[in-house]
């Protein structure tokens, strides 16, 4: 005989609450979405399965090919980190941006062939693994090869996030080369810095993001402070928005999140610290009308729609945002 399972985490979620919750809290400038969405994991949550079929199966292609214009049904934001491993063509946006009703926000990761001092040893990097990359920080390469094809979709982006993983360089070594890059970036963009290094997160680096209006990313990631920590360190709010990437906890690598909760069906490792951090930056930006971007990543607790349904479902029930004040930049 067999047992099913008293609870079902896909078939009892909330997709037309979620989408009202998140709705309500756009207009209020508060942007929640997601790391990425082409994940079959989310069929019966954010996806509708029969939407995909052809000839009566699923369709992967399919399904990757038009999902996004579902999701965007959810959520108002996404973060395309796609666009970390490479310069996307112009003919690769127009047909992006074509499969998304104009109303969902893009946020995008910068190519790391700008933030990459050096490539990682890594296979997918075949000849150029560990050599050094001569387009980092080079920003008339940003402009030409990404900022300008963007130009016509503007309106429909969030922040543009500049990733720098851990490094050797020092603090003080970073923001020399940091600061003179952001001096020389567009203004009619937004964007946001997140760092790996835990060293970086002092006084001289938020400075320097001040100064530029370019907001700090706070991260949820193996090494990092918790965001919770990162949300009390003084001077870290850096621009009139802000940007949250909750990505993984503490401590856990990515390879052992990836195995973990592959295909990311559920929520099934809660982040209580994490979620409550969330809850308050969204509490103090409403209370302050402050702009923020909040992104979920499915490796922060297994699947991000249940997480960011979590973080949601009450959100004046938040705890105190009293711990982690300080004036933000006007």
């Amino acid at each position: 005989m067999v047992t099913l399972p008293l609870f079902d985490p896909v078939s009892s979620f909330d997709r037309a609450g979620l989408a009202a919750r998140l709705a309500s809290l756009a207009r209020q400038n508060i942007f929640i979405g997601t790391s990425s969405w082409k994940y079959e994991g989310w069929l019966g949550q954010i996806y509708t399965e029969d939407r995909y079929e052809t000839r009566r199966k699923f369709s992967r292609k399919r399904f990757e090919a038009e999902c996004l214009a579902e999701y965007a049904e959810t959520f108002p934001v996404v973060c395309g980190d796609f666009s970390f491993y490479q310069f996307p063509s112009p003919e690769y946006w127009s047909k992006l941006f074509a499969s998304a009703p104009p109303q969902l926000k893009f946020a995008l990761k910068v190519p790391e062939q700008v933030t990459a001092e050096v490539f990682p040893h890594h296979p997918r990097y075949g000849s150029r693994a560990g050599t050094e990359n001569e387009t980092y920080l080079d920003a008339d390469a940003l402009r030409a090869l990404f900022l300008e094809p963007l130009q016509p979709y503007r309106a429909r982006l969030a922040p543009l996030i500049f990733e720098f993983g851990a490094r050797s360089a020092s603090s003080r070594e970073f923001v020399e080369h940091l600061e003179p890059f952001l001096a020389s970036l567009p203004k009619e963009f937004q964007y946001g810095v997140e760092v790996r290094n835990r060293a970086y997160l002092g006084a001289p680096y938020f400075q320097c993001l001040r100064e530029h209006g370019v907001a700090h990313v706070y991260n949820a990631w193996t090494r990092m402070p918790t965001l919770g920590e990162q949300l009390a360190m003084p001077g870290s709010l850096t621009a009139p928005f802000t940007v949250v990437r909750a990505l993984l906890r503490q401590g856990r690598p990515y390879e052992q999140a990836v195995e973990k909760f592959s295909p990311y069906r559920e929520a099934s490792d809660p982040n209580e610290e994490g979620r409550e951090a969330l809850r308050a930056l969204m509490r103090r930006m409403k209370e302050e009308r402050r702009m923020a971007f909040v992104f979920v990543n499915n490796r922060f607790e297994g699947n991000a729609p249940t997480t960011i349904q979590t973080i949601t479902e009450n959100p004046e029930d938040t705890v105190t945002a009293a711990d982690i004040r300080e004036p933000l930049p006007e």
